[in-house]
């Protein structure tokens, strides 16, 4: 027997590609955009969010029948500000520098709408179970988009990965750049990852034409 029935699958499987949050559903853009420089920001938030989504969907499945409707937004804002609050203190003890270029971001987890739009459309109105599965494929579908942008940004922009040295390291100081590759510095600033989600869009639509509207 499946351990997951092909419905439950689904919750995980369709907001990594046919619903994903970032390039279908068009949330979560701002992220994308200002902390994909480099490819060890663009993860550890993606992990942050997989945690907040995953244990938040949980805790508003749980409460969901104990929670008065007129204050269920202001119960879901406090819920993932107190998971927010945990993964900032877990970053300060653990990857100080990180975590001071995170330090904005990482609060505005609270307000991210794929956060607060699954708790709404989803744990509000099932189970725990699905709805931690469906909290951990939209956080996976949001977290691949940020690692792809992040891993083409910093390795044309700086020459790195995870900080380490790729292309564009010069040779004893000769002037000449490994691979004949020269960074490009255009791919660091903010624009260069809207670009770069465009060309994933582009390359997801073109796969699949069932994505793409009718004009």
């Amino acid at each position: 027997m499946a351990l997951l029935s092909k419905k439950d699958a689904n919750l995980i499987l369709d907001p990594l590609a046919d619903n994903n949050p970032i390039t279908i559903q068009v949330l979560g853009i701002c992220s994308a955009l200002a902390i994909t420089a480099e490819l060890q920001a663009s993860f550890v938030m993606a992990v942050s969010v997989i945690f907040v989504m995953g244990v938040g969907n949980v805790v508003i499945s749980l409460l969901r029948n104990v929670i008065p409707s007129k204050i269920r937004i202001i119960a879901q804002l406090i819920v993932v500000a107190t998971l927010v609050i945990v993964v900032d203190q877990v970053l300060k003890a653990f990857a100080y520098e990180l975590s001071k270029t995170l330090s904005v971001f990482v609060g505005l987890i609270i307000t991210n709408c794929i956060i607060m739009g699954r708790f709404e459309a989803f744990a509000l109105g099932n189970g725990v179970w699905r709805s931690f599965l469906d909290g951990i494929g939209n956080a996976l579908g949001y977290g691949v988009i940020l690692i792809m942008v992040g891993f083409f940004r910093e390795l044309l922009g700086s020459g790195t990965l995870f900080g380490y040295q790729v292309l564009g390291d010069p040779i004893a100081k000769t002037g000449l750049y490994a691979f004949g590759y020269e960074n490009n510095g255009f791919m660091i600033i903010p624009p260069a990852a809207l670009i770069v989600v465009g060309i994933i869009i582009w390359v997801q639509r073109s796969r699949n034409k069932a994505l793409i509207e009718e004009a």
